[in-house]
């Protein structure tokens, strides 16, 4: 087992199990707002800019690209917007639900210094709506930071002023992704932009430039002003900078939130050590497991010894994504869990696309068929099949048929229960039923 460092600070999770660490006096008294002080009165946007690029952050939302470059590509416009992506909808993810309930200061705080960094003359927060508390919170947090004078006009004498509205989603799953999100907050239905030319940071929110990232992103934000861009970027390894948050859940003893160093611990460590995980449930082995949220491919019990690490993950055919791990034990039955994965993204897909709209309802329908004991073996092909017209070639990264990546996304549990477990397809069909029920 990799030695985990007794040294590696809680960059955004030091607060939770604190007393009312949603409030501002909790804020206060454990350094809040000292980040966005330091920021605003003793450093230039430029400056913030500069210590965020060095850090080499990279987003925690998904798609893992470097906050400090999207920042960069920031087009000039007297109108720019900020817009923080909390709509947290990903299946075993809760993360971002965790910081938003616990310390809903801190986002606010990254949001401000954000917004001051790249020019943004209004910031909005967008939340699932389902988030009933972190809601509530969260808009305690602005308006308590409002009467602190962090929020509004001439924030602490330096000449800069920003209002910060929040926003609740409607529960969809496309307004994760940020151009969704983007014409929801503008009153519109969840679609997806058409990139190029609408990247937000070119053409986003009401037509002005806008920079898009995630709550756990921006929690690092203040972390990074108070310490340096250097001090993050020492932590981790390679591109795969300072410390992240795993959604750890499935069959382990204490599933839960883990906020480890990036690249220094592998999923073994993390499902196996008494302080993160604790084993698997039962004393039962692990069957295969998915690295980075229901998108994302699956590994077999071979891939626990992959550094949780962005590029290391990558390169084995998977990504680390949303940050959710989920372990499957050798009690589970593939078949259903890739069938229940698909009917999500079946029932979640915009239906703008139609290699995403129809393709997701056949794959579903030839799921739920096996799993009911009612499939044929040329279904296998047939899957496949389906799966590679929305996917062509069935490889990671996938290829893009759709505007967004959901309908990509769809194949990748199918494939790779497929491709690891037909065995276990095979047994339905010739069987009628499942072996583990």
């Amino acid at each position: 087992m990799t030695t985990v460092s007794e040294h590696v600070p809680k960059i955004v999770t030091s607060r939770i199990g604190l007393d009312q660490s949603y409030s501002i006096d909790t804020y206060l008294a454990t350094g809040g707002y000292v980040a966005l002080r330091k920021a605003l009165t003793t450093m230039t946007p430029e400056a913030v800019a500069s210590e965020v690029m060095t850090s080499n952050l990279l987003g925690r939302g998904g798609a893992g690209f470097e906050v400090g470059r999207k920042w960069s590509m920031l087009k000039n416009s007297p109108v720019r917007y900020l817009v923080v992506n909390g709509d947290e909808s990903e299946p075993a993810t809760f993360k971002d639900h965790m910081l938003i309930e616990g310390d809903p200061h801190q986002i606010v705080e990254g949001t401000i210094i954000t917004a001051y960094a790249v020019g943004a003359s209004r910031a909005f927060i967008f939340i699932r709506g389902e988030f009933a508390l972190g809601l509530e919170r969260v808009q305690a947090a602005i308006n308590e930071a409002y009467r602190y004078g962090a929020l509004g006009q001439n924030i602490f004498g330096s000449g800069f002023s920003l209002d910060l509205v929040l926003h609740p989603g409607a529960g969809a799953y496309i307004c994760g992704e940020e151009t969704s999100l983007i014409e929801s907050l503008e009153g519109k239905r969840g679609y997806p932009r058409i990139k190029p030319p609408f990247f937000p940071a070119v053409i986003g929110l009401y037509g002005a430039p806008t920079i898009v990232n995630n709550v756990e992103s921006m929690s690092n934000i203040p972390w990074i002003v108070n310490n340096g861009g250097a001090a993050f970027a020492s932590l981790g390894v390679g591109r795969s900078t300072g410390t992240r948050i795993f959604a750890l859940a499935g069959h382990v003893n204490r599933p839960g939130n883990y906020e480890v160093e990036m690249a220094k611990m592998t999923f073994r460590d993390l499902v196996d050590s008494p302080q993160y995980g604790g084993g698997m449930r039962l004393g039962r082995s692990v069957k295969a497991f998915i690295p980075g949220g229901v998108s994302a491919p699956w590994f077999g019990p071979e891939g626990l010894d992959i550094p949780l690490s962005q590029d290391d993950v990558a390169k084995a055919g998977s990504m680390l994504g949303s940050g959710s791990i989920v372990m499957m034990d050798d009690h589970t039955c593939m078949v259903r869990a890739a069938w229940r994965i698909t009917k999500f993204f079946n029932r979640e897909s915009c239906g703008q696309c139609t290699p995403c709209r129809e393709g997701s309802g056949w794959i579903e329908k030839m799921m739920r068929r096996i799993e009911n004991g009612g499939g044929r073996e040329a279904d296998l092909d047939l899957l496949l099949d389906a799966c590679d017209n929305i996917a062509p070639g069935l490889s990671w990264p996938p290829a893009q048929t759709t505007i967004c990546v959901l309908g990509p996304s769809i194949p990748s549990s199918v494939v790779a229960a497929i491709k690891m477990f037909r065995d276990e397809f095979l047994i339905h069909i010739k069987e009628g039923g499942c072996p583990y029920e």
